[in-house]
């Protein structure tokens, strides 16, 4: 669910702009956040039932856990730089959010090594994929220019990136979903 609704632009973008058209833009955000949440919550109780009974598909070894925690770091940073205005990484990368999330999915999908991991990250993965292609594309075809960017605001989403890294792989991450990264 979390997925499809983040999947309706690449599926179906003129049925997206006639709703939004129809019932307005703040309607519009309105429904996709709660469809978003009810989403979030089904894959986060899915995945804490799947991990009940866990199917054990490979045994990633230790160091994969230490690589995908370095590569979880400018995942982080791409998620803010994303969700900033006047970076160069966003003016150079067009969609650094969703480059964020493939590279947590295939970090992920490196460390570990349940069914219920390879369903959950490689879901994000290939979903990742398919939506960077997409939002470029359309980029392209509306000749969308984001603007150049500055370096002090690249430093800001670097620093913030590397302080919410931080603070997930040494605390939060242990405490939400009852691994330690490190």
């Amino acid at each position: 669910m979390f997925l499809g609704v983040h999947s309706v632009r690449i599926v179906a973008e003129p049925w997206r702009n006639a709703t939004i058209a129809r019932i307005g833009v703040n309607r519009w955000r309105l429904l996709y956040s709660l469809a978003s949440l009810a989403g979030l919550f089904l894959v986060v109780y899915g995945y804490g039932q799947a991990r009940l009974d866990p199917v054990v598909v490979w045994t990633p070894p230790v160091w994969t856990r230490h690589l995908a925690s370095l590569l979880v770091l400018p995942a982080f940073v791409l998620v803010v730089a994303g969700n900033m205005r006047g970076t160069r990484i966003k003016a150079a990368l067009g969609h650094p959010m969703v480059l964020g999330v493939k590279l947590w999915a295939f970090a992920h999908l490196l460390a570990n090594g349940m069914l219920a991991d390879i369903v959950l990250f490689g879901a994000f993965l290939a979903w990742a994929i398919v939506d960077y292609a997409s939002a470029r594309r359309r980029d392209r075809a509306v000749g969308t220019v984001y603007p150049p960017g500055t370096a002090g605001r690249d430093a800001v989403a670097i620093a913030i990136g590397i302080v919410a890294w931080a603070a997930f792989a040494f605390w939060l991450h242990a405490w939400l979903i009852g691994v330690r990264p490190w």
